[in-house]
């Protein structure tokens, strides 16, 4: 099973004071660190949690000033039947989000996975004025309800594989793309400005972020495809840039990364961290010292990423490593069971050093917009 696809169906599974203790009790969050920067610190959560998980809840409320969902608007899991819609698991999280005075993101109006089963057939059949709607009429029914709720969007997410083997690095095996070609991405933001003209329109993909030869792949088609796209028009508003780091299997070089995303500001893009998590597979066994080791790569990635002044939020892929879908998924869990620890908190809701290091790295930043001195 691919990541992406394990991501689709939403699997899941430094302050020590204790999980359950009431929110006010406890010291500031992360998002009073972003929030006097100017920016936001948040993480994807699925509404179950926040039904079932009162600590896990208050924590969310402490440390979040932006929130989006893991997967409950992903048209799998929304649109099941044709034209019938089941928005209850977003409806919650948004409200959530607006009762704790949070932005929040939709996360993803247009991608290759996550889709119901019936989708691909009656894309195949269908004429190509036909082929168009069955990709727009999602964000036409999804962006509408959630006007002035939902501040930005993915719009297309994960438009990239140069894996594939197409010259232009685009994902082959993407169904839009084989139903409409490139342009697919051009109707979808058009689509989607027209639909809600306020909300902030994103392009986001993943492994963009180390050095490595299968990054810089990534990063150089996703350049080739900006140029194109802006060519034609097509009104993106931002880059997300995920930020799933693997330190142990590929390294990471803060001039490199700071040279891509000071390109990618050339272009006039608003900037954020979107699914930002570390996997600590293949680190020390001893804890503290893996703990050690992935709060220095984050800092060294969240500083390069805040010191941009385009770049606008910090959000990670969960908030707890109770919920990480890192201690899953085949690749980066660990085979004797233990959780991953790539995320602020630890299993049992308490602030490990990746908190510390997100935490100084909002406090050294400057602010939004401003470069640093």
């Amino acid at each position: 099973m691919k990541r992406r696809e394990f991501l689709a169906g939403g699997m899941a599974l430094a302050a020590t004071l204790p999980a359950g203790v009431a929110a006010a009790a406890m010291p500031p969050g992360l998002a009073t660190h972003a929030r006097a920067k100017g920016r936001y610190f948040g993480a994807a959560v699925k509404s179950r949690q926040l039904r079932e998980d009162a600590g896990f809840t208050q924590a969310v409320a402490r440390e979040c000033n932006i929130l989006v969902q893991e997967y409950e608007l992903k048209r799998g899991t929304t649109e099941p039947k044709p034209g019938q819609y089941d928005f209850s698991g977003a409806d919650q999280i948004i409200d959530f989000a607006r009762k704790h005075d949070m932005r929040a993101r939709g996360h993803a109006l247009v991608w290759y996975a996550a889709q119901p089963k019936w989708l691909e057939p009656a894309l195949q059949a269908a004429s190509d004025r036909g082929r168009r709607k069955l990709m727009t009429s999602y964000i036409t029914t999804a962006m509408p309800r959630y006007a002035g709720r939902i501040q930005e969007w993915d719009v297309v997410n994960e438009a990239l594989e140069p894996n594939d083997g197409r010259a232009d690095g685009m994902r082959a095996d993407s169904m839009w793309m084989q139903a409409l070609g490139e342009h697919y991405i051009d109707i979808a933001f058009h689509t989607a400005r027209e639909t809600d003209p306020k909300a902030t329109l994103f392009l986001t993909d993943y492994g963009i972020e180390h050095d490595s030869p299968r990054c810089e792949r990534r990063r150089t088609a996703m350049l080739k495809l900006l140029d194109r796209l802006k060519a034609r028009d097509v009104p993106i508003d931002a880059i997300g840039i995920q930020g799933h780091l693997k330190p142990y299997k590929e390294g990471f070089d803060e001039r490199r990364f700071a040279d891509f995303l000071d390109q990618l500001r050339g272009y006039g893009l608003k900037l954020e961290i979107t699914e930002f998590d570390i996997a600590d597979i293949g680190g020390p066994p001893n804890p503290a010292k893996r703990d050690s080791e992935v709060a220095s790569v984050g800092r060294a990635f969240i500083d390069v990423a805040l010191d941009n002044p385009a770049m606008q939020a910090v959000l990670c892929w969960g908030l707890s490593d109770r919920y990480s879908w890192l201690s899953n998924y085949k690749d980066y869990k660990w085979p004797d069971g233990q959780l991953s620890r790539g995320l602020p908190l630890d299993g049992s809701l308490r602030r490990k050093p990746l908190w510390d290091a997100i935490a100084a790295a909002f406090d050294d930043a400057p602010p939004a917009g401003r470069h640093a001195a």
